[in-house]
């Protein structure tokens, strides 16, 4: 089958079906804020990673379960976060006295000091994002997106309530 398209042709547009779905457009932030976040914030010091240090060392000592629970990993994923940061010296994992298959966090000096550089350049990017609102919009816009994460996550451990095909 030959190729239909000139060089005149420009890059096709979404079809109508897609740009309506929310998931489509979450697809599309998401994309974009993993580049202006690789631009702005740290090329090396991922989103996920930036949010266990921060939790870490908002809770130290807690369990990597429970961590992962408050920034919105699978356990899974945590552990191998985990591994990553510990192995770069920016956390410490503990194995808990009581349950040796519990690994408890502490951030480290190194990590203290990747954490309160990469804060500034994260409020900074937070502000970037949202600087074509007003204030009012700012806050009305981060309770419609956290309702919705809200309500997406009790869709996502509720019951399959799709119908069948």
């Amino acid at each position: 089958m030959p190729d239909e398209t000139t060089a005149a042709e420009t890059t096709p547009r979404p079809p109508a079906e897609l740009t309506a779905a929310p998931g489509y457009q979450v697809r599309r932030l998401y994309q974009a804020y993993l580049a202006v976040w690789l631009r702005e914030v740290d090329p090396v010091l991922t989103g996920p990673q930036f949010a266990v240090l921060q939790t870490v060392q908002a809770h130290p000592g807690r369990d990597q379960r429970s961590l992962a629970s408050a920034v919105a990993l699978d356990t899974s994923t945590m552990a191998d976060v985990a591994k990553r940061l510990d192995n770069r010296g920016l956390i410490t994992r503990q194995t808990a006295a009581d349950d040796g298959r519990r690994k408890l966090l502490y951030l480290t000096e190194d990590g203290g000091h990747v954490l309160r550089e990469a804060e500034h350049r994260a409020r900074a990017l937070d502000k970037l994002l949202l600087e074509p609102f007003s204030e009012t919009e700012r806050t009305t816009y981060l309770h419609m997106l956290t309702s919705l994460a809200d309500h997406w996550v009790g869709l996502a451990e509720g019951p399959n309530t799709t119908p069948s095909r």
